[in-house]
């Protein structure tokens, strides 16, 4: 299903800074089977009116697959926990995963369980893929990840975590790779899809090469040696900056959660890899905005063949509109157009999943509920302070739907 391209998407993610604190987790699925305070409550609201009644209304049904501007345009009320008819639960809920959504997780928490005297606890981080492997062997009662699971390990958890019961991805919150940079005298960088390949793959090693001089007619590039900085342990920032490298860039190495590219450095995590580009010069990186940001690091514009493009949230969800569902409901996994050339729009985004047992989910069902429906509905509302981006509306709608079916 097509996400909606709306004024209201615009205005949602143009406000979110798209942070995501840091990454570790798998791939936003390029095919059906990969599957408190708030600052910005009335830009919410204002994105969330443009479909909150069409989205529900197809969110129960089968496939997902197909464009979200025929079910987006109905207008309503934001969405409210209290609204969308949940409650407060209580007891204890465990969970790990992406470090991509830590920060947003950790305030999530805190706020739910103030909210509703709840002790749920604090979220375990290690990566997209200890995420899955602890849901998996029943360590936790939801896991995040930057990448649905994709169908072997959807089969593993239906027979070995969920009792016969699909595992489902809910997709929380969406947010852009930064192209982080520290290089002499440069403060405006363009960068396109085949430079970076070469960048990443060692065929272009120093900044003043006739590829990025192209693309950079009026800044002066430095003859310092290119030194490229990727995550060392499995995640799904890694795992979607391959997959945008891939479609756009003919990237030659295999994609997936680990690099597999020869040279560079290797650093963990998000954070690891922004404090590796601060503090190296000649240095490049990927890494979730919010870390570029936190760090205050250089960020390069990404030309997606339809000119250079600076990372904002509106570009971002430029991008985010050429993402389709290819899920069955309730699962919801996101499938999106790395290669988009739409004018303005930043190609390389991720979106990071909640990952939860559909049903037998025992005596914590309401309490994963609950709080699961408040991460997409109350919850959104301060993604902007946090440096994160809230759910399109038409989306927003569908996950709401589908965390009331949990059972």
């Amino acid at each position: 299903m097509k996400l909606a391209r709306f004024g209201g998407l615009a205005a949602a993610l143009t406000v979110g800074v798209l942070t995501l604190a840091a990454c570790g987790t798998d791939d936003n699925s390029s095919t059906s089977s990969t599957a408190g305070t708030t600052t910005a409550a009335a830009t919410s609201a204002e994105s969330s009116s443009a479909a909150s009644s069409a989205g529900s209304e197809t969110s129960s049904a089968g496939s997902a697959t197909g464009s979200a501007s025929e079910t987006s345009g109905a207008s309503g009320a934001a969405l409210t926990f209290e609204g969308e008819g949940f409650t407060c639960a209580e007891g204890e809920l465990l969970s790990s995963g992406s470090s991509a959504q830590g920060k947003v997780m950790a305030q999530w928490i805190s706020d739910y369980n103030t909210k509703c005297n709840a002790t749920i606890n604090d979220y375990g981080g290690g990566g997209s893929g200890k995420g899955r492997t602890d849901f998996i062997a029943n360590q936790t009662d939801f896991a995040g990840s930057d990448s649905a699971m994709k169908d072997d390990q959807l089969t593993e958890a239906k027979d070995t975590r969920c009792g016969g019961a699909d595992a489902i991805n809910l997709p929380m919150v969406t947010g852009p790779i930064a192209l982080a940079y520290n290089v002499t005298g440069v403060d405006n960088l363009v960068l396109d899809a085949k430079t970076l390949v070469g960048i990443f793959g060692g065929t272009i090693t120093t900044w003043n090469d006739p590829a990025i001089a192209a693309l950079n007619p009026d800044a002066t590039l430095p003859a310092e040696g290119i030194q490229s900085v990727h995550r060392s342990e499995d995640s799904g920032t890694t795992d979607n900056f391959t997959k945008y490298l891939i479609a756009a860039g003919e990237w030659s190495f295999e994609g997936g959660q680990a690099w597999t590219a020869p040279g560079g450095t290797g650093a963990q995590g998000s954070d690891g890899v922004a404090k590796a580009v601060a503090g190296t010069v000649g240095s490049i990186g990927y890494v979730e905005w919010g870390f570029a940001k936190d760090n205050s690091l250089n960020i390069a514009q990404i030309d997606n063949g339809s000119g250079a493009v600076e990372l904002t949230g509106e570009s971002a969800g430029k991008a985010v509109g050429a993402a389709e569902i290819t899920g069955t409901a309730p699962d919801l996994t996101l499938s999106l157009d790395y290669a988009t050339q739409e004018a303005g729009a930043y190609p390389i985004i991720l979106v990071t999943y909640e990952i939860v047992c559909s049903a037998n989910n025992g005596d914590k069902a309401e309490l994963v509920k609950s709080f699961l429906g408040w991460t997409a509905t109350d919850g959104q509302t301060e993604l902007d302070s946090l440096g994160a981006a809230p759910l399109p509306a038409d989306i927003q709608a569908q996950v709401v739907e589908s965390i009331k079916s949990i059972a």
